[in-house]
């Protein structure tokens, strides 16, 4: 059974950083995709960081050059790192896996992704 479990959201002061993590358990394929959402309150899920699992990365352009998106070396977890955070970051971020790359795309909508976990809540205020 695949469980993706986020971690490390919580209250911020803006223009601190922030790093996110991914535990991901039971996921057997061999070529996959690893991505960030966030839903702000009232609006859409929204795609930030995407990762293939042979590296490749992708950003929307809101976020890129303050976000990063990595994995670690036995690939069982996925992080993203925010720096400078700004209130319009506040947002319940999510991971979520789909067994095919998608780096390339551009701006991949949620539906594509088949694994998803509980979200994260990121609040930043002074």
């Amino acid at each position: 059974q695949v469980q993706l479990e986020e971690s490390g959201g919580g209250p911020v002061q803006p223009g601190g950083p922030l790093k996110l993590s991914c535990a991901v358990s039971g996921f057997p394929y061999s070529f996959y995709c690893m991505g960030w959402f966030r839903q702000p309150p009232g609006k859409e899920r929204e795609p930030v960081a995407i990762i293939d699992n042979d590296g490749r990365s992708n950003y929307a352009d809101s976020v890129k050059g303050r976000f990063t998106i990595s994995q670690d070396t036995a690939k069982e977890a996925v992080h993203l790192r925010i720096g400078m955070l700004q209130p319009e970051d506040t947002a319940m971020y999510y991971c979520a896996a789909r067994a095919a790359y998608c780096a390339t795309m551009y701006k991949p909508p949620p539906t594509i992704f088949s694994y998803w976990g509980q979200g994260t809540q990121v609040a930043v205020s002074s």
